[in-house]
């Protein structure tokens, strides 16, 4: 990797076994005992504490499983509107350190920290400061890599957890590129394994056996991408949340249509998006926007106001179908969208769904969660509601 003058310093958080630890900080009966969340007897586990990792429980295990391998376990529902709530003093913690953080989920983030050290110390002393501001107001204890670029701070935060603090300084990359596996470099995935498996490539130092022109070749951008982390090359910059207006989805058919039923399928899929991008960064809606525009090219919106915010992807959809109802499909739709604003960020108030009861609200709340963690490792068609199963057509948009 090409040496800089003044070599950037990205600090990468991510807090530890997140959601438990939420839970035993918040009940201290918790505390040193396996705590498995979201392990409802017919879901998946959305997060476990260290010690239910111990006997060998992790996310998107089905619950039953766990139930075998610990059946002592403490198995909580899932609280995201809690989990958000945390998230956010997280976020204010980190941003009394520099003006360049970026959320990247709801328990990690990136700081650019180039320049801090007058202000906060050497790289080493400003981690073990966030790490005890970050303590003090959560009770929590978090992971944090130290490196001169995004995807090598984010493998050092991973580095000595749990609780960890690893700095890796700009001399030392090459030496640590070296012996490190594929399978480590964030976006790298199975089938990508396979095939440099097949290569005879195992750590990042194989991929440098092969010029650069074989990478782009063989593999496209992605393969560029490879190569240029072999050298310690990511030149993605910080990029600073603002806060969003509104989140949408909307799809446009290849077949102009009147059918009520597939328009409502397409509801329910971007439901999902907008949910799950809403979940991931703490947020929370109360006006959902219905819109279509008609195979004559005109168009029209519709929007409902919620008693309170949400971010539940059951409730998003039923409003917009209630809109939907109200429609008269007097011409074939071209397209169609569901969007959410009017967004929230403190702590939730209990949402109201109109025609579900309050154990119906708890079950959805588990199902978005537990859903969103099969994703967010498997991809986001490694899990599909039934009413989708047969419905795969179509142009996102």
């Amino acid at each position: 990797m090409a040496q800089e003058e003044h070599p950037r310093r990205i600090l990468h958080l991510d807090m530890d076994a997140f959601f438990a630890s939420v839970e035993q900080a918040d009940n201290p009966e918790l505390r040193g005992k396996p705590v498995i969340v979201g392990g409802g007897k017919r879901g998946v586990v959305s997060a476990c504490s260290y010690e239910a990792r111990k006997y060998g429980i992790h996310s998107a295990m089905p619950s039953a499983t766990a139930r075998r391998l610990c059946p002592h376990g403490e198995y909580t529902p899932v609280r995201m509107h809690r989990y958000a709530e945390v998230s956010r003093q997280v976020m204010t913690v980190l941003e009394r350190f520099s003006p360049l953080v970026q959320q990247a989920s709801v328990d990690e983030a990136y700081l650019d920290v180039t320049g801090c050290e007058k202000l906060f110390g050497a790289p080493r002393v400003m981690g073990m400061r966030i790490k005890a501001e970050v303590k003090a107001v959560t009770s929590l204890n978090c992971s944090i890599g130290i490196a001169p670029v995004k995807f090598l701070a984010k493998i050092a935060s991973d580095y000595d957890k749990p609780d960890g603090l690893f700095v890796l300084e700009q001399e030392d990359v090459a030496g640590f590129l070296r012996g490190l596996a594929v399978a480590e470099i964030p976006g790298v995935g199975k089938r990508t394994q396979g095939m440099l498996e097949k290569l005879g490539v195992a750590t990042m130092g194989d991929v440098l056996r092969y010029p650069e022109g074989f990478w782009e070749r063989r593999f496209g951008k992605g393969g560029m991408s490879l190569y240029e982390r072999a050298l310690g090359i990511d030149p993605r910059e910080v990029v600073p949340f603002r806060e969003p207006k509104s989140e949408s989805a909307e799809n446009t058919f290849s077949q102009d249509t009147f059918n009520r039923e597939e328009l409502k399928r397409w509801l329910m899929h971007q439901a999902e998006r907008v949910g799950r991008s809403l979940r991931k960064h703490g947020y929370e809606g109360r006006t959902v926007t219905l819109k279509l525009k008609y195979g004559d090219f005109t168009q029209i919106t519709r929007s409902r106001t919620l008693a309170a915010p949400t971010s539940e992807t059951q409730a998003m959809f039923l409003t917009a179908c209630k809109l939907l109802d109200d429609v008269e499909l007097d011409k074939p739709v071209r397209l169609i969208g569901l969007g959410m604003s009017n967004f929230a960020r403190g702590p939730r108030q209990i949402s109201l769904f109109e025609s579900l009861g309050e154990d119906e609200k708890k079950r959805q709340l588990k199902l978005d969660a537990a859903l969103d963690e099969i994703r967010d490792k498997f991809g986001r068609d490694a899990v599909v509601r039934g009413r989708l199963l047969d419905f795969r057509k179509g142009k996102d948009r």
